[in-house]
């Protein structure tokens, strides 16, 4: 039985944008309503000009399942016939010959999708585009020195394709940088600059460390006024009274032979460790190395490499304990862990047995939500996008950190806030950081509010007037 469709006005500002700019980006957080009006303004589009082709990049698992299901949720898109080009090289090229008028891909098989064509002889079908998590275009640069899958969609981003729409609810995850590779596939470099060398030579400066590249004073205002006529920004705490997460910083200390350990691989680059009454060294090649190594060493375990078998060797379980001291004071609620290395997802799941590990089955999901997995593994990479695990519990804890920002956000949100309220839960949410103390940890956490920031301010400038 199909719903009928009532838009909330922060989505009429979407569709508005989408009507008004053929080519434009909608940064909008997660749960606020994205996919329905992509697929809204793509109907409308077909009742003005004709039904057309339309291709959406997207996560596999959101092209599999999401974008199909929320066309066939609503009534008013009853038109919008929606068929995922998924699985092997056959099943693909099956899809693109079946009854639709809306088709979805992954971003890894981008590469596929153009030269499936061009082997062909056959032209590019699609007219109209959607990117969906745009971020994963950032890394596009012209003449092929970028990644393969934006520079693959680049060669037929304007010609045959005339609509083009973006959409993400982390623009910058990682700073102003970000914009560049998604605003091109916009307007072909028109305002940041038509080469990413040209964009960080006005706007970005060496950074003070002497790595990398950090933004100008003048950056940020002058990208946001750029972007302006081409974006719209939506946070739902503009529209809804939402509670902010209710943020727990759980601090441990490292026993001090764990402490030696990280001091070791801090300072000399390397150390030793024990497994199965081996010593085995472990030793750092360069600095990027050495912080992956402190940050498993902070877990509580390292991997170290015995001939072509990677192996761990647990040095500490001050995480563990601290997680126990969580799952205790949730009294029996359900817990979503997200954690960073096997190593780390092997020892929770031995120290709880009941634990599951997130997996691609729909099923796991349901027993989720259902209330049947008392505590549910899932790495930020493989859970931040498409699930809805909101109904089965308020309480994640991160194990461990990373530097993403994106995925640390994209996993939260699976059951934040404004997934509650989708839910009809009124209920906090409660997060738990457990950070061993004196290690890289507390820088991660410093530098993720850092590029936070960024992005706040980027979002916060680009909001648009209410509709009244």
């Amino acid at each position: 039985m199909r719903k009928v469709y009532e838009p909330r006005p922060y989505q009429l500002l979407m569709r508005e944008l989408m009507m008004s700019r053929p080519r434009c980006n909608i940064f909008a957080r997660m749960g606020m309503g994205k996919t329905v009006e992509a697929l809204t303004g793509i109907d409308m589009l077909n009742a003005i000009d004709g039904t057309q082709r339309t291709i959406v990049f997207a996560p596999k698992r959101v092209a599999l399942s999401v974008w199909p299901r929320e066309a066939e949720k609503w009534g008013h898109l009853r038109d919008i016939k929606v068929m995922p080009i998924i699985g092997t090289a056959e099943d693909r090229a099956k899809a693109l010959h079946q009854d639709a008028n809306v088709w979805t891909i992954n971003y890894d098989n981008i590469p596929w999708l153009v030269e499936h064509f061009k082997a062909n002889g056959k032209p590019w079908p699609f007219t109209r585009a959607i990117a969906d998590e745009s971020t994963r275009l950032k890394n596009f640069r012209l003449r092929g020195q970028g990644g393969t899958r934006a520079t693959a969609i680049a060669s037929v981003a304007f010609e045959p394709i005339k609509w083009w729409v973006n959409l993400t609810g982390t623009p910058a995850p990682n700073g102003l940088k970000d914009l560049w590779g998604q605003q091109w596939f916009v307007d072909g470099g028109r305002r940041l600059g038509r080469t990413f060398t040209a964009f960080k030579e006005r706007w970005f400066q060496p950074a003070w460390n002497g790595y990398g590249v950090e933004p100008q004073k003048h950056a940020q205002a002058e990208i946001q006024e750029l972007l302006k006529d081409v974006s719209v920004a939506l946070d739902p705490k503009d529209w809804f009274d939402l509670a902010d997460p209710v943020m727990n910083d759980v601090y441990v200390e490292l026993p001090p032979r764990a402490r030696r350990k990280y001091r070791e691989m801090e300072v000399l680059m390397y150390t030793e460790l024990e497994r199965d009454a081996r010593t085995h060294g472990i030793e750092a090649v360069n600095a990027a190395a050495r912080t992956v190594k402190c940050l498993q060493l902070a877990n509580g375990a390292a991997y170290i490499e015995r001939g072509n078998n990677e192996e761990w060797a647990e040095v500490h379980s001050a995480k563990l304990e601290a997680l126990d001291s969580i799952v205790t004071e949730a009294n029996g609620a359900p817990v979503l862990v997200s954690y960073q290395w096997n190593s780390d997802a092997a020892r929770i799941m031995k120290a709880y047995p009941k634990a599951r590990l997130l997996d691609d089955k729909k099923q796991t999901e349901d027993d989720w939500n259902d209330g049947k997995i008392p505590m549910l593994l899932a790495h930020p990479a493989s859970a931040g996008h498409g699930l809805n695990l909101q109904r089965g519990g308020n309480i994640i804890v991160y194990f461990g950190l990373w530097w993403d920002l994106e995925l640390y956000e994209q996993i939260l949100e699976r059951i934040g806030p404004m997934r509650q309220l989708q839910e009809g839960l009124d209920r906090n949410v409660f997060v738990y950081r457990i950070v061993a103390r004196d290690t890289v940890d507390e820088d991660v956490l410093t530098r993720l509010a850092t590029k936070a920031s960024v992005q706040d301010i980027l979002i916060a400038s680009q909001k648009r007037r209410r509709l009244v």
